[in-house]
């Protein structure tokens, strides 16, 4: 009998109780053992052969991290786009034919520059930076100017108004502030700088006319 083999122990020791020791126990027949208290032992034949489990498939890839990531890519891209749509305003129309503030004469414009950047959504922006002076008695607290752009036959293809604001800073970046922040006292001179999110194409490329048709004073 081989170490994989099972026998019905329960049943021998039975036979052993009712049986001599000297007396012969047990007849051999083919795969079974017989003996004469109609007992019979079964050879129960055991497999060495290693067992295999069925495999459970191909694990599945968890989504679930890939698609928080995407969601949170989505929703700052959103947020994004809003801040941005937000912060343009319609530009305002002032009449051409507007009169200018009766202080303006006192504020010298000069020195005009144009430049151009791209944004990190890729909008093109276009800057016209300026020097003004304040040569009246008066503390100014708020200027208005009218920007008139012409195309080749001088008419005027785009007109905005808005509010004028220094520039506060040059470095590391140029930084502006309302001049209400710090206003342009009498005999002082100041660089300025306006914004602007689109330009006309049918704008000539020469600089723009500004007027100042609104001063605030105190």
């Amino acid at each position: 009998m081989s170490p994989g083999d099972s026998v019905d122990l329960l049943c021998a020791l039975n036979s052993l109780r009712q049986m001599k020791i000297s007396r012969p126990i047990l007849s051999f027949s083919g795969p079974e053992y017989s003996q004469g208290n109609r007992c019979t032992i079964s050879l129960v034949s055991m497999s060495t052969e290693p067992q295999f489990l069925p495999s459970s498939g191909p694990r599945e890839r968890n989504w679930i991290p890939v698609a928080v990531a995407a969601s949170i890519v989505l929703i700052a891209a959103t947020v994004v786009i809003l801040v941005l749509q937000h912060g343009k305003t319609t530009p305002a129309v002032t009449p051409v034919s507007a009169p200018l503030d009766p202080y303006a004469a006192n504020l010298p414009i000069t020195n005009l520059a144009m430049s151009e950047s791209t944004n990190f959504v890729g909008g093109k922006v276009t800057y016209l930076d300026g020097h003004i002076a304040n040569k009246g008695s008066r503390t100014v607290t708020g200027i208005t100017v009218q920007v008139l752009f012409r195309d080749t036959a001088n008419e005027v293809t785009q007109n905005e108004t808005q509010p004028l604001k220094f520039i506060r800073m040059r470095q590391p970046y140029i930084d502006i502030e309302p001049v209400s922040a710090d206003p342009l006292n009498a005999g002082e001179e100041k660089d300025f700088r306006l914004i602007f999110d689109a330009v006309s194409p049918d704008w000539n490329g020469a600089y723009p006319q500004v007027r100042i048709i609104g001063v605030t004073t105190k």
